[in-house]
């Protein structure tokens, strides 16, 4: 091949290269090394098995993910009641189910397939004791990059799917 073939056979790549659709993932890092840090919640959707909708509360969270292996996530209801007493050990009945029924956190350790974009989570601690040790939680990452995290959390203990939105935080 001479050197005029092989400059027009790179410029045809990288023309190519270009205008092919991005696949939301970096190419030469690794999924995990793409995770690690704080995401901030943005949104989610949640579907029943029926294909219903569910209506979700307005939300405010996090999750982060450590270089070692460790995860915490957590979301509460932004539109949450203030404890009329004051006091955070004396909320009312009513007070006490909001925040109970509007509140996720959980944490443990996770493992990431790279094959299938799937993060495997290991819940050690959780708000909601069911999920604690409960098999086969997985995210299956959607699509990642510098600035957001789409993840699907395909079947939750309440059989609805969760597609959830973060953008990373500064």
């Amino acid at each position: 091949m001479n050197r005029r073939s092989a400059i027009g056979l790179c410029a045809k790549f990288l023309i190519l290269a270009a205008v092919l659709p991005h696949s939301g993932f970096a190419h030469g890092t690794s999924l995990r090394d793409q995770l690690v840090g704080t995401w901030n919640y943005v949104s989610s959707t949640a579907t029943r098995e029926d294909g219903t909708a569910v209506e979700r509360p307005k939300l405010q969270g996090a999750v982060t993910y450590t270089a070692d292996g460790h995860f915490h996530f957590i979301t509460v209801r932004s539109d949450a009641p203030k404890y009329a007493s004051g006091d955070s050990a004396r909320p009312s009945s009513e007070e006490a189910m909001a925040i109970a029924s509007g509140t996720v956190a959980y944490t443990g350790t996770y493992t990431v397939d790279e094959s299938t974009k799937t993060i495997h989570v290991n819940i050690e601690t959780s708000s909601f004791p069911n999920l604690v040790g409960a098999p086969n939680q997985r995210r299956i990452v959607q699509s990642i990059t510098a600035e957001e995290l789409r993840f699907t959390n395909p079947r939750t203990p309440a059989g609805i799917t969760l597609e959830l939105v973060f953008t990373r935080a500064k």
